[in-house]
C-alpha cells in the first residue's frame, strides 16, 4: 500500500515555508497585523488598542445574540397576539371557529355602520411563524452583522496572537456576563 501523496512533492525547502506567515503556535509579538498588513499595531500603546477594540467587538457580538432573542421572543409574541376575525355567515370558517374553545364572542362594527356578529380568535399554533417582511428582513440583517462579526473575530485568533485570543476571551466574557440573561432560551446561543 502507497502512503505517498499521490506525486505531492512533501519535501520542506524554504522558499515555501518562508510565504507562510502564520505562526504555529501562541506568539506575544505586539505588531502582529489584524485583519490586514496596514492594522499591524507599531507601539505597545497601539497593540492595547487593538486589544480594547477586539473586546469590544466581542462585546457586540453577544450583544447582537442578545438583541436576536429579545427580538425573536417579540416577534413570536406578536404573532400569537394576532388577531382573526370572522365574520360570521362564511360557514367554512364559523364551523372551524366553533370549534375553537380559544374564540370569543365579540361584535364588530363595520365601516359601513352595520354591527356584526363576529368572533376573534388568537392563533395559539405552535409551528413556524409565516414569513412577513417585517420580521425576516430584520432577522436576516441581524444574522448578516453576527456572522460577520463572529468571522472577524475568528481571523483574530487565527493570528495565534495570546493578547488577541486573550481579548476575545475576555470580551466574550463580559458580554456574556452584562448581557447573557437576555440570551437564555434562544436557540444559537454561541
Amino acid at each position: 500500500m502507497d502512503h505517498s501523496m499521490d506525486g505531492m512533492d512533501m519535501s520542506s525547502d524554504s522558499s515555501s515555508s518562508s510565504s507562510m506567515s502564520m505562526p504555529m503556535v501562541f506568539t506575544n509579538s505586539h505588531t502582529t497585523p489584524l485583519f490586514s498588513n496596514t492594522w499591524t499595531p507599531s507601539s505597545t500603546g497601539a497593540y492595547a488598542g487593538t486589544c480594547i477594540f477586539l473586546i469590544l467587538l466581542a462585546i457586540i457580538d453577544r450583544s447582537l445574540f442578545a438583541l436576536k432573542a429579545v427580538m425573536e421572543r417579540r416577534w413570536r409574541a406578536a404573532h400569537l397576539n394576532r388577531r382573526y376575525i370572522a365574520i360570521a355567515g362564511r360557514t367554512s370558517e364559523s364551523e372551524r371557529i366553533e370549534a375553537d374553545p380559544n374564540a370569543k364572542l365579540s361584535t364588530l362594527i363595520s365601516a359601513y355602520g352595520v354591527e356584526e356578529n363576529v368572533k376573534v380568535v388568537h392563533n395559539v399554533a405552535d409551528g413556524p411563524i409565516p414569513w412577513r417582511f417585517s420580521v425576516d428582513f430584520p432577522r436576516a440583517g441581524l444574522v448578516l452583522c453576527i456572522i460577520g462579526i463572529s468571522y472577524l473575530l475568528m481571523l483574530a485568533v487565527m493570528t495565534q496572537n495570546i493578547g488577541y485570543f486573550c481579548s476575545v476571551l475576555a470580551g466574550a466574557f463580559l458580554g456574556e456576563l452584562a448581557i447573557g440573561r437576555y440570551i437564555a432560551g434562544n436557540d444559537h446561543p454561541h
